[in-house]
């Protein structure tokens, strides 16, 4: 099986050979390999933006904004995107704000969105997620980085978004969870580190990336995730997709 990166993306090799521990970080170096880490490491990514683009299309209003939050190298602001310009949106006052406390990121970003059309206003921000303010908003995206802050964070940013939505309005959040279980949390993780194999990573570059990742990706359960959903005001709460251990919730605002 070939498992070169796609034309125009760098395979990651990040881990193949034997490094000095330490923190995994959205340096430039990760940025370089991300669209070809995420694509052999994250199951259900492709769904997940099929997912993204239709839920922009059903919930994104004319004159109000939209936040991809930890936007990385843009493919999910691409995916709004997608959805805004299906809805026949176009010209009609939609906003979207791309934001990530990466300069590596958002450098990228930037230069991958403007090789496109965008036909919609797309706005690039490169700060804490937790500083930006969500305002008159129609859905927000948090896909993915909600894992990487503070357990402490966590709910202050929830309840912001909540506060920010417009009634109606949509919160898709994505993320790595794990199961109280701990069988079943073997069996996952098991089936996860498979995929890697399956997608060409080695069991030392599975080792030493979980390694890295320790302390810096802390999981939550799912049960963890919906009960902050509810403790921010969020009544109509769905967990829509399940790939393994990554789990995918719509939450709408009254």
């Amino acid at each position: 099986m070939n498992h070169d990166s796609k034309p125009g993306t760098q395979k990651d090799t990040l881990f193949e050979q034997i490094r000095e521990p330490g923190s995994f970080s959205f340096n430039e170096e990760v940025a370089a390999v991300f669209p070809d880490m995420i694509e052999r490491s994250v199951p259900g990514y492709d769904f997940c933006l099929k997912t993204i683009t239709a839920t922009a299309k059903n919930r994104v209003r004319p004159n109000s904004q939209v936040y991809d939050l930890g936007c990385s190298l843009g493919s999910i602001t691409m995916a709004i995107r997608a959805g805004v310009v299906a809805a026949g949106l176009v010209d009609r006052n939609v906003v979207i704000h791309a934001v990530d406390s990466s300069d590596a990121m958002i450098h990228r970003a930037r230069t991958h969105i403007s090789a496109f059309r965008p036909l919609v206003d797309i706005q690039l921000h490169c700060q804490d997620m937790t500083q930006t303010p969500i305002e008159n908003a129609s859905l927000v995206v948090l896909a993915y980085t909600l894992q990487f802050l503070r357990p402490e964070q966590r709910s202050e940013l929830i309840r912001k978004i909540h506060d920010g939505l417009n009634p109606g309005g949509a919160l898709l959040l994505i993320e790595k969870t794990h199961e109280t279980d701990s069988p079943m949390q073997e069996f996952q993780t098991e089936l996860h580190h498979e995929f890697k194999r399956i997608n060409g990573y080695s069991e030392l570059e599975i080792a030493q990336k979980r390694q890295a990742l320790e302390n810096v990706l802390i999981t939550e359960t799912e049960d963890e995730h919906a009960q902050r959903l509810v403790d921010a005001g969020f009544r109509h709460i769905g967990l829509i997709a399940k790939h393994y251990n990554f789990s995918t919730w719509v939450a709408i605002r009254d």
